[in-house]
């Protein structure tokens, strides 16, 4: 994992600040949630809100835009200053990730 990374998204979390990834060749505009481990491998609950996905097209509904990327996969990481910050009313802090294996190590809502 690249330090890096896990420490540029912390602080955009933390901080509520949307940033650009490059993840599997795809810009995507995210608002971290959640950073966490399930076996060994450090994940990203995100909230996108612009870019491509794998599919081609975002979801028009806003409660499917979650996305768990794997640290390690995403590329580049690029602040989005004057970006506004978004959420889904399906998130749920006490409980971030989809599968309750997965350990949080830090959520909105609970950071800090």
């Amino acid at each position: 994992m690249t330090t890096a990374h896990w420490a540029a998204l912390h602080t955009a979390l933390e901080n509520q600040e949307p940033v650009w990834v490059t993840y599997h060749g795809h810009p995507r505009l995210v608002c971290p949630h959640a950073l966490g481990w399930h076996h060994h491998t450090p994940l990203l609950l995100a909230y996108q809100t612009g870019g491509h996905t794998t599919t081609g097209t975002l979801d028009p509904n806003p409660q499917r835009r979650w996305r768990c990327l794997r640290v390690d996969d995403i590329d580049t990481i690029t602040p989005a200053p004057h970006t506004t910050w978004a959420s889904a009313a399906n998130y749920n802090p006490a409980a971030p990730f989809p599968n309750p294996a997965t350990a949080t190590s830090a959520a909105l809502g609970t950071v800090g």
